[in-house]
């Protein structure tokens, strides 16, 4: 995930990041089923599935703790 597309996430609401959120852990599952069972050849795909879902769950984050002091952000 680039730059740009951290502020795409900054963006969203709360309720998109959330879906968005659903939707990249819903594909993890799915990559490491793949890896199990021996089909997934891009293993690298893996590291980048978490690290997306860690940076929407860290904006996710940062807009709760910033609608907390200042009210609807």
């Amino acid at each position: 995930m680039k730059k740009g597309e951290l502020n795409e996430l900054r963006a969203l609401t709360v309720a998109e990041l959330q879906q968005k959120a659903r939707e990249t852990k819903s594909e993890l599952f799915n990559l490491r089923f793949a890896l199990r069972t021996g089909h997934l050849t891009d293993f690298s795909k893996i590291r980048e599935m978490r690290r997306a879902y860690a940076k929407i769950q860290t904006v996710i984050s940062e807009k709760k703790i910033a609608e907390e002091q200042h009210g609807a952000a």
